[in-house]
């Protein structure tokens, strides 16, 4: 969460777009920046499994970061025409490049949005979601701040977000309809690594006609990141709501 806070700050002085792809360990529930949470979960369960806690800075619901690909666009607030078609031209490229890795992938209806909640983000779907046959592949949240929209999202390899359910403290009751779509589903063999970034990033560069540099953090970047990270670690930030 830290890099990816850095990264909007670069975005903010440079005006150079960012695409950021990424895995986790360990295992980690991150909840969006206003859902309710405090007293929500199982906090000792958690432990005993060993997933973390993390409150992003973006919006959205709780998602079980593990067996998936997070990814995180840094790009100023008017670039690609506002929040709403921000959104959508990024779920427009990541759709493109499902599509090339072979996922028969759609976008729903933008008219309808899911407010902040306990519900996890993959048991409803929001407008503008990428879906699969009426069940959720991607969930993604925004942040807008100082000139700069931060928008993160996740595209689950298997469907198991079970945790985000089975951790809160109140019984969920979920219907199997109610599953998430996964890649593992879609495809007849999952990607390697290498496959999903090329795939991913082949849909950015034809759908918004751009060619990626790959970067690294600079040490002021890094410096910037280490201060950051105090913040997002801090369960005074995770549990504040």
């Amino acid at each position: 969460m830290a890099v990816d806070v850095v990264l909007a700050e670069t975005v903010r002085e440079t005006g150079q777009p960012v695409l950021r792809l990424y895995r986790w360990w360990p295992p980690c529930i991150s909840l969006g920046r206003n859902q309710p949470a405090k007293g929500q979960y199982d906090d000792a369960e958690a432990k005993r499994r060993g997933i973390d806690f993390v409150r992003r800075p973006t919006g959205g619901r709780a998602v079980y970061h593990h067996h998936e690909v997070t990814y995180a666009v840094a790009v100023g607030d008017r670039q690609l025409g506002g929040p709403r078609r921000t959104y959508e031209a990024i779920h427009r490229a990541l759709l493109a490049g499902l599509r090339l890795l072979g996922a028969s992938t759609e976008i729903v209806d933008p008219r309808v949005a899911l407010r902040p909640s306990t519900v996890p983000c993959f048991q409803e779907i929001d407008g503008g979601a990428i879906v699969a046959g009426r069940r959720k592949l991607v969930g993604s949240a925004q942040l807008r701040e100082r000139g700069v929209l931060l928008q993160h999202g996740s595209i689950l390899l298997t469907g198991d977000q079970s945790p985000t359910t089975e951790l809160l403290k109140v019984a969920w009751k979920s219907d199997e309809r109610d599953r998430p779509a996964a890649l593992d589903e879609l495809l007849d063999f999952l990607p390697t690594w290498g496959e999903l970034v090329n795939g991913l990033l082949s849909g950015f560069e034809r759908l918004l006609d751009v060619e990626f540099v790959q970067s690294r953090l600079d040490d002021a970047e890094k410096g910037r990141m280490m201060r950051h990270s105090r913040h997002f670690s801090d369960p005074g930030w995770t549990w504040r709501l």
